[in-house]
């Protein structure tokens, strides 16, 4: 090991004594957390565990030089980390385990995310910032593998931004000068996934100042190194990332697990490097273990020999420690001074094994607790119920089997009580009355603790609509001049917005909708990126919870697939996993709709509405609106994904003379042409289409109504859609989507939610597109998606269905 620098001069030996006992002890009680949690999880009182053993030392290392205002973006093995830099107490970590509610208790998710899953508070619980610079921060986990890495550089590039733009942050509630540090964790067997050699691209593109760790335990799961990368050694295959005088890069520092001098040295290098010269750093700490294996899933016994479970007990990083502490000592005049002698350490041993106890039995007592508060309501009702009900003895029978249960859940209590409603379903008591009215409080509560937060504004608070102002005067002009010289103002008023992405700098995207912006307002703030559609999005996400307002642009809307799995992993589920403690507004701008060829149809609307919600899915027809959309998501906190027309940037449009103030409404539709006969309901550039259709209709003699959905998610807050029917009774949606895309998405709302079903006097019918995607140029689109044709015939049809005489068949 390596002893020369450990010893600082400056300190007294028992300062130095003092830390590093206080480091021996973190280690273990730790560890005595896994080797609880583990057990808890095996005789049943959990479901499941993945702990950080084997891992102690490096990120107690770690945590050293980790200052407030920095952010770590890590995974699921970091526990003592959390616990060193004092943002995780036991209690805490095993309440997480048994999913306790209580976010007084289990502060990372309230019982949301499983075990290990870490995070701090960035809002208070009215919604403001935190003044992030006074603490230390974790952004939330997520279980995806590689999934935290995108964020990471985001959250790196922050620190680039501030300290470019202090006018950003005036009050340094987000940094201080841009000296933040972002520390990510991954282990080695994760840096085979795609996200994270993106990530190291992109954040040494940026030269973010960023701290990779990579635990490297030579597995993932039961599949060993050689099956994981093309070298053994992870510092080999980065060698290309490292810098030299010449050009940019990395500094590569290699440690190991065991090493406890070294690992303190390699973290103090690391962090002069990133935080003072903003020089991006990989800490490749090699020889990890992992005594109980991945998870409580399995048992690593099963895919490591005999040689490999004995060499991880000899290179244990605790044991390792250990050996090093009582070896250790060194001379002061006559004296020889030693750290700790071997009773001593025996003693932290105990302590760290009856602390980890009792912070799992604080915790088993909060999550008992809440069930048994459930239990002792209900079951007085219950019995109220049994004797005034003609079932008695059926409601008793279930009252003992919730009494006699050995683990009771939540879900026993609600079950009985329903069960019981049920068993008694034709009487009517004072006795049945109150238990419905507890079951209906205690369910709204349950549905707090279980569903809340997943958009941060209710349809009461979304921005009002406010017209842009046009006259006949007004200058006509490009759609995209609309949308840059709103852009323009935007940036102009508010120096935390951001925008970059491929081709979105020097050029001002492929669509010059961000002309000549570069040049007013810097490369910083509207730049231009690689091809790397996964860290675009994590720069969003991570800029984002660092109190800027990024707009992270993907050039045309089939590539948002390729950042698709952060969207709906991380950025879509930030508030909702946290239980409303870390937001990311981060404004997604993409360009779709009507295009021509299999990679470039712009319409997986589908996909995307199943897999984003909690990102508002906005779909202007034209940049006016568009415009109108970054207004008012710009004063909203929920994030969000613009699909601008793609054909629609060399249409002539009115330049509104309110730029940067008029607020395209999110979750409302517009009626753009009233009707009586039937509801023609589509979105985007189809709008166009079915406009022109109405207008043929009419001269069929059927008066449509043309209605623009705009916003997908939230849809039709004010149910406009069911006054339209209530006049019409008849349904078309039109939609380029695949058939049961997006138009099942509105038929369900429409239908189910606002009961449209009860409008209607003809089966509600979709245009979509075909099955497949889009054939390509126009003779392609024609025939994959629904044309002016299509869209008039089987209107036509509908209404030749009801009323034949009036409507004879076209075809005869």
């Amino acid at each position: 090991m390596h002893n020369e620098n450990i010893l600082n001069q400056e300190i007294s030996f028992d300062i130095f004594k003092e830390e590093i006992l206080h480091d021996y002890y973190l280690a273990r009680l730790s560890r005595e957390t896994s080797l609880l949690g583990r057990r808890e999880v095996l005789t049943g009182k959990a479901k499941f565990g993945i702990f950080g053993d084997g891992k102690e030392l490096p990120q107690i290392a770690m945590a050293k030089v980790f200052k407030n205002g920095d952010f770590r973006s890590g995974y699921y093995r970091d526990q003592t980390f959390m616990m060193a830099i004092e943002q995780l107490t036991i209690e805490g970590f095993f309440a997480q385990l048994y999913a306790v509610t209580d976010e007084n208790v289990e502060k990372a998710s309230s019982g949301r995310q499983m075990t290990s899953h870490f995070a701090t508070h960035s809002l208070n619980r009215d919604g403001s910032w935190k003044k992030l610079t006074e603490q230390k921060n974790s952004s939330a986990d997520i279980s995806p593998t590689a999934g935290q890495m995108p964020r990471l550089v985001g959250l790196a590039q922050a620190s680039k931004y501030y300290r470019n733009h202090p006018e950003a942050d005036q009050d340094n509630n987000f940094s201080i000068s841009g000296n933040e540090i972002a520390f990510g964790t991954i282990g080695d067997a994760s840096t085979s996934e795609g996200h994270f050699w993106e990530s190291i691209n992109a954040a040494g593109v940026l030269q973010a100042p960023m701290i990779i760790s990579i635990w490297d335990d030579e597995y993932g799961i039961s599949v060993g190194h050689n099956y994981q990368r093309t070298k053994k050694n992870l510092s080999e295959m980065l060698k290309g990332f490292q810098r030299t005088d010449n050009e940019r890069g990395y500094e590569i520092i290699t440690t190991y697990a065991h090493d406890y001098p070294h690992l303190v040295e390699s973290y103090q290098k690391a962090e002069r490097l990133a935080r003072e010269e903003h020089i991006p750093v990989v800490v490749h700490v090699r020889e990890c273990t992992q005594p109980q294996g991945h998870s409580t899933s399995g048992s690593h016994e099963r895919y490591k020999s005999k040689e490999r479970l004995e060499w991880e007990k000899k290179m244990d990083n605790i044991e390792s420690f250990r050996s090093w502490i009582l070896d250790f000592e060194v001379s002061e005049g006559d004296q020889v001074l030693n750290i700790a002698t071997e009773e001593q350490l025996s003693e932290l041993d105990k302590k760290a094994k009856k602390e980890a106890k009792a912070g799992q039995k604080s915790a088993w007592a909060v999550y008992t607790s809440q069930i048994d508060d459930l239990k002792n309501a209900a079951v007085p009702l219950l019995k109220n119920l049994a004797e005034a009900s003609a079932n008695k003895n059926a409601i008793l029978e279930e009252i003992n089997a919730l009494s006699t249960k050995l683990s009771t859940y939540k879900r026993d209590v609600f079950h009985t009580v329903r069960k019981s409603l049920r068993l008694s379903i034709n009487e009517n008591t004072s006795a049945r009355t109150a238990l419905i009215n507890w079951l209906n409080h205690a369910m709204a509560k349950q549905r707090e603790n279980y569903s809340s937060y997943l958009y941060f504004e209710t349809p009461e608070q979304l921005p009002a609509a406010v017209a842009p102002v046009i006259s006949e005067d007004s200058e006509l002009v490009d759609g995209r001049v609309v949308l840059r010289d709103n852009f323009k103002e935007i940036f102009k008023n508010n120096p935390k917005v951001l925008v970059f992405g491929e081709d979105s700098g020097n050029i001002g995207d492929v669509n010059q909708g961000l002309e000549g912006l570069q040049q007013i307002y810097g490369e910083s703030r509207v730049s231009d990126t690689g091809i790397r559609e996964a860290t675009i999005l994590g720069q969003g996400i991570g800029l984002a919870m660092r109190g800027l307002r990024p707009i992270a642009e993907i050039q045309y809307l089939d590539y948002v697939l390729y950042c698709l799995q952060g969207m709906s992993d991380d950025l879509a589920t930030v508030l909702y996993r946290t239980n409303g403690r870390q937001k990311a507004p981060v404004i997604v701008r993409t360009r779709g709709h009507r295009l021509e060829g299999i990679w470039h149809a712009g319409s997986p609307m589908g996909g995307i509405l199943n897999l984003v919600r909690g990102m508002y899915v906005l779909v202007p027809r034209d940049l006016t609106k568009a415009a109108g959309f970054y207004n008012s998501l710009l004063k909203t906190n929920t994030p969000a994904i613009v699909v601008e027309s793609l054909n629609g940037y060399r249409l002539k449009e009115k330049m509104p003379s309110n730029l940067g103030e008029f607020i395209t409404p999110i979750g409302e539709v517009e009626i753009t042409k009233e009707g009586k006969d039937v509801t023609l309901l589509t979105y985007g550039s189809t709008w166009r289409i079915v406009d022109e259709a109405a207008k043929e209709l009419e001269n069929l003699g059927i008066n449509a109504e043309v209605i623009d959905v705009q916003s997908l998610i939230p849809f039709d807050n004010s149910q406009q859609i069911k006054k339209s029917l209530e006049k019409t009774n008849r349904l078309v949606i039109i939609d380029e989507d695949v058939p049961g895309g997006a138009s099942a998405y509105m038929l369900k709302n429409i239908l189910e939610d606002m009961d449209g079903y009860r409008l209607l006097d003809s089966k509600p019918l979709t245009i979509t597109a075909n099955d497949h995607r889009t054939a390509y140029a126009t003779d392609g689109d024609y025939f994959s998606k629904p044309s002016l044709d299509d869209i008039v015939e089987k209107v036509y049809n509908l209404m030749n269905e009801s009323n034949p005489a009036k409507f004879p068949s076209i075809f005869g």
